[in-house]
């Protein structure tokens, strides 16, 4: 299967849409799970977005690309959903990512 670029990019974007709409209803999962089995969590998606937003010189804080991954500010997210890490949690965090 061959799609042009414009197609591409719109695919890729919706599935990012996607990604951050299904990270948005499951508050049940936190940052640190999300680090430990799968490398990346709700924080490296909007340090990325704000990264390509750098790279195209469009305007964007870290406080809005947090916002739009979150779907509020990061504190008022932390204050809601987020839960103190574990000791096992934790554990993995240095075993799996060293200097974290």
């Amino acid at each position: 299967m061959t799609i042009d670029d414009k197609t591409r990019t719109e695919l890729e974007a919706a599935v990012f849409r996607r990604l951050v709409e299904h990270l948005r209803a499951r508050t049940d999962v936190q940052n640190i799970e999300l680090m430990n089995l799968a490398g990346f969590c709700r924080n490296c998606l909007s340090n990325w977005l704000k990264e390509a937003a750098d790279a195209t010189g469009a305007p964007m804080t870290k406080d809005e690309s947090r916002e739009a991954v979150y779907g509020m500010s990061y504190e008022d997210w932390k204050e809601k959903y987020q839960k103190p890490a574990t000791a096992e949690q934790l554990e993995t965090m240095k075993k799996v990512h060293p200097g974290h």
